[in-house]
């Protein structure tokens, strides 16, 4: 018997750009015609039942115009589908959709949508023919802000949210600003949570923009919006290049998810991701007044933001305090049986617990104390 190593050692450049505009739809087929994916002529566009009117059959039809192979596979909107079942089911089963019509490994996969489109989209592409490139054309501020930057992708389980899934990197990002005059403005506001979670962890002069833009924002104001989508990807990719796999400093991504997250799954998904967010962010910053890391002030000034973005601050009546204390403990967070929190030193900045770690353990008391207070 004898043994021998196999010796796998990578090069591997995941590098690609990002795009903010206005009505990026004609840059797309340029850069598309002008190779962004090499040869291919087969693409997957994959959207939700609200988006496919609004651009995705767009997008879809002008791949045909330019003599590209293309369908579209259509899910019902909503954090819901976010499941392995979507995943399998979309239009019967996606890749066996896709198989029936042809696609091999030589096709690319378009994600048009808010963050369950890339991240479902993102999640096929990795799998299917063992991983095909695929495209970002992110419709939504919450996608624009988090979803579409960073490479991660999954489904979410009855058991679990985000923790079936795999980083995978696009080949490039769209962030079309004209798409957000389209959102309901509960969907704007639920973004706003995800880019005032960047003011707190890392920006303390866009926390204070966003204090005084806000309204602007509300409005889709051009040169806001274009601010707001250039600082979110800059503060997002600073943090994702340093750490793309989650082994240490982008856990600070996570402020506020762990109760917001939580929250999102006990709620049945009445609350968008960013709502619930919103409300996680006020106990993490109501953790962060009780362990001494921010002020009262400060603290005051996180919740006023939160609220002037029209965002809730409360638990809704209708949540059951016990099994949300419960629902924690499920969260990908949670390592040998402990709580861990992302928490602010006060705006601006993250509190590092040790070296290169910066999620602080929390007692289950401590939590529970926490969620009862929160009127």
């Amino acid at each position: 018997m004898g043994s021998f190593q196999v010796e796998l050692k990578k090069w591997v450049d995941d590098s690609y750009e990002i795009e903010i505009g206005f009505g990026l739809q004609q840059q797309f087929i340029k850069d598309i015609k002008n190779g962004l994916v090499g040869e291919i002529k087969k693409f997957a566009v994959i959207t939700d039942s609200v988006v496919k009117d609004l651009y995705a059959e767009k997008i879809y039809q002008s791949l045909l115009e330019q003599g590209y192979t293309a369908d579209l596979f259509v899910f019902e909107a909503g954090e819901k589908s976010k499941t392995r079942k979507t995943k399998e089911n979309i239009e019967d089963a996606i890749e066996d959709a896709m198989l029936e019509k042809g696609y091999r490994r030589d096709c690319c996969i378009i994600a048009v949508g808010g963050g369950v489109v890339t991240d479902l989209a993102g999640f096929v592409a990795g799998t299917f023919g063992r991983g095909v490139p695929f495209i970002n054309y992110a419709t939504t501020l919450l996608a624009a802000a988090d979803a579409s930057v960073g490479g991660k992708t999954a489904v979410d389980t009855p058991l679990a949210t985000n923790l079936i899934g795999i980083f995978n990197q696009p080949e490039k990002v769209y962030l079309d600003i004209a798409t957000w005059k389209t959102l309901p403005k509960r969907q704007i506001s639920s973004g706003l949570a995800e880019t005032i979670k960047h003011a707190c962890i890392a920006n303390k002069d866009f926390f204070e923009f966003l204090e005084e833009n806000i309204d602007k924002i509300l409005a889709i104001d051009k040169e806001a919006c274009e601010h707001i989508a250039e600082e979110n990807c800059r503060i997002k990719y600073k943090v994702v290049m340093q750490d793309e796999k989650e082994s240490g400093l982008r856990e600070i991504l996570n402020l506020g998810h762990t109760v917001g997250r939580a929250i999102e799954t006990v709620s049945d998904y009445q609350l968008l991701h960013g709502e619930a967010l919103s409300i996680g962010m006020v106990a993490e910053v109501s953790l962060a007044k009780k362990l001494g890391y921010v002020t009262e002030e400060e603290k005051n000034r996180v919740i006023a933001l939160l609220e002037q973005a029209k965002l809730p601050v409360v638990i809704p009546e209708y949540i059951d305090r016990e099994k949300l204390v419960k629902k924690l403990y499920t969260d990908k967070k949670v390592k040998n049986g402990q709580l861990r929190f992302v928490v602010q030193q006060g705006i601006g900045e993250i509190v590092e617990y040790q070296e290169n770690n910066f999620a602080i353990p929390i007692e289950e008391s401590v939590a529970r104390e926490i969620i009862m207070e929160m009127k």
